[in-house]
């Protein structure tokens, strides 16, 4: 049925070979019945145009996006998608991940994935934060060697020997 009839009632007449879908009266859509595999079929032209454009993507395309972006953006990709049971379940974050190249631009992205991989964040919510508070430019510091401060009762390495 077109998306804009989503929680109209609807009339469905089912045959043999065809189901029909009626609105007050008006058929809105028939289509012949799939063969019996008890899968759902889509008609692109019932799809609002936000889910058209990506009714196509796959994972391996979401791949060659991210590896045009550089190889951070493909590993967190490749990551996000290994992590889940089905790669179906990661796709939408990985989407999202390669699409923060257009407002940020891919050196950006790319800086941000490999921060998101430092500290372990691999998730779409964790890179878009980072590009959001800058923190792809800063990078993380490192501890410093020894005492910060000295004093008498730190005692070094030596104390037990």
């Amino acid at each position: 049925m077109p998306h804009q009839l989503l929680k109209k009632t609807l009339w469905v007449r089912i045959t043999a070979k065809t189901v029909e879908v009626f609105h007050d009266g008006e058929r809105v859509a028939s289509h012949l019945r799939t063969s019996g595999n008890r899968k759902h079929t889509t008609v692109a032209d019932h799809m609002p145009a936000s889910h058209r454009r990506y009714a196509g993507m796959t994972p391996a395309a979401i791949r060659r996006k991210a590896d045009k972006i550089g190889p951070n953006t493909a590993t967190l990709v490749d990551l996000i998608l290994h992590e889940k049971p089905h790669p179906e379940q990661g796709f939408r974050a990985c989407l999202g991940i390669v699409r923060l190249a257009r407002p940020h631009g891919a050196d950006a992205l790319e800086a941000a994935c490999q921060r998101a991989h430092e500290i372990g964040c691999l998730s779409y919510s964790s890179v878009k934060s980072i590009l959001r508070n800058n923190l792809h430019r800063r990078r993380p510091e490192t501890p410093a060697e020894g005492p910060a401060i000295p004093h008498p009762n730190i005692r070094g390495a030596n104390y037990f020997n």
